[in-house]
C-alpha cells in the first residue's frame, strides 16, 4: 500500500530539524514523488549525505511503502 502524502513530510520533517518539504506526486498514483527539502542541516555537506539525511529520515520506507521518490535538496 502507498504512503500518504502527509506521512512522507511529517517523517522529513520530523527527522530533519527545521526541514521545509515540497512534495508532488509526479503520477497522480500516490506512489511516486518528488520532494524538494530544504533545511539549514544541509549547509555544507555534499548532495549525496543530504539525501542520504532524508533516506534516514524515512526510516527504510523507501522500496517498500515509498516505490519511488526524486529528490532536490538544499540549503536556505
Amino acid at each position: 500500500m502507498p504512503m500518504n502524502a502527509e506521512d512522507i513530510v511529517r517523517l522529513i520533517q520530523d527527522g530533519i530539524e527545521g526541514a521545509e518539504v515540497e512534495l508532488n506526486d509526479l503520477a497522480g498514483d500516490g506512489d511516486h514523488y518528488e520532494a524538494i527539502v530544504t533545511a539549514e542541516a544541509f549547509r555544507g555537506l555534499p548532495r549525496i549525505k543530504q539525501h542520504q539525511l532524508v533516506y534516514a529520515a524515512l526510516g527504510g520506507r523507501m522500496g517498500g511503502e515509498l516505490h519511488a521518490l526524486k529528490l532536490k535538496t538544499r540549503a536556505p
